[in-house]
């Protein structure tokens, strides 16, 4: 059997004090079941005894009597702070961390480093991690995409097509033309669920195909508006008959200059057929490098269309998707807003230079 405690001895004043403490609604909890701890120790009571009377733990009554008779009331009513080895974040420290995120990767497998598993290889707090990756901005999670064009004439297509963004030329109209292929007429399974407060539209992730059809567009870049039609196939043939609907649609007076990618359906033979009359004389086709589709701007056009309307529509077939497609278009050009190239040649061949040369050196 455990020896009896041997009983504290209060003053009646400290006694007072105590017992006013616990009956204090703005006494903390922690300090409260501090007071009477000392008081039931005061009557005699054993450790057990308190610990079972006040659902604490023995230890913790051994700890707040220790406390008590070394440092008096202030053991407690003041805040008691645990000792703590944390590491300080030093010049060293940090530089440590920096060169294992760019330098290291982790040794089970991973692609990446976390806050955690840097932390725990390098036996520190999460929090330094953390705090050395913000200052620097570096973000390990992240990963960017890019691609090099490889075309021979890459710097003067650039220019080319970046002039006749900046400067067009008077008295012309310039286009920017494309396709959107295989665009999906999807069904879902079941029936979607509106949309509800604090719960997002749902609909199911499997779907039915009901056909698919090809959006041609062409972008006009000084007022925004759209020129498009939708054909169940993206050839030569198609390709055709969308300039020539372009023909019928666009003023006879006017210099066309039309901005396409390197699609083998815009320099196929039938197309160069189309071209070769004196009469189409005023159109004129730029290409876009390799690789290059980000300096077509119909191509951030097509992606407006396809994240407000198409991506989460639901059509029973092809026609009806091709009838969205239509309204979509007339509320566009009923309101065109153009999209205004910014960046001059200059900056865009610095860029691609500057990449060039990260990619031959890897850093």
């Amino acid at each position: 059997m455990l020896a009896p405690a041997t009983p504290i001895l209060l003053s009646e004043g400290l006694k007072v004090q105590l017992e006013k403490l616990t009956r204090d609604g703005a006494t903390p909890q922690r300090v409260a079941a501090r007071c009477r701890i000392i008081l039931l120790a005061h009557h005699g009571e054993t450790n057990v005894a308190i610990a079972q009377q006040l659902g604490v733990s023995r230890p913790t009554v051994l700890a707040a009597r220790t406390a008590f008779v070394k440092d008096g009331l202030h053991a407690l009513t003041g805040v008691r702070r645990r000792k703590r080895t944390a590491r300080v974040l030093t010049a060293e420290l940090e530089q440590r961390i920096l060169d294992a995120t760019l330098k290291t990767r982790p040794l089970d497998g991973s692609t990446h480093w976390s806050v955690r598993t840097l932390a725990k290889q390098l036996g520190v707090s999460r929090t330094i991690v953390h705090r050395v990756w913000q200052g620097h901005d570096v973000q390990p999670h992240r990963v960017e995409r890019f691609k090099i064009s490889k075309d021979p004439h890459f710097e003067e297509k650039v220019r080319d097509i970046v002039g006749l963004y900046l400067s067009p030329p008077d008295r012309a109209l310039v286009l920017c033309v494309d396709e959107k292929s295989q665009i999906q007429a999807l069904d879902r399974t079941a029936p979607i669920l509106p949309l509800r407060p604090g719960l997002p539209e749902r609909q199911t992730h499997d779907y039915k195909r009901n056909g698919t059809t090809t959006l041609f567009a062409a972008f006009n870049i000084l007022n925004g508006k759209v020129i498009a039609t939708c054909q169940p196939r993206h050839r030569s043939r198609e390709f055709v008959k969308f300039l020539s609907q372009l023909e019928k649609e666009l003023p006879a007076d006017q210099q066309i200059h039309l901005i396409m990618d390197n699609y083998c359906t815009h320099k196929s033979q039938a197309v160069q057929r189309w071209l070769r009359p004196n009469k189409r004389k005023r159109f004129h086709f730029h290409f876009t490098p390799t690789s290059s589709s980000w300096l077509n701007l119909v191509e951030r056009f097509f992606a407006l269309i396809t994240g407000r309307m198409i991506r989460r529509g639901t059509f029973h077939n092809v026609a009806e998707l091709e009838q969205a497609i239509y309204k979509w278009l007339a509320s566009w050009n009923g309101d065109p807003i153009p999209f205004v190239w910014k960046a001059t040649a200059d900056v865009i061949l610095d860029k691609v230079r500057r990449c060039k040369e990260l990619a031959a050196t890897g850093d």
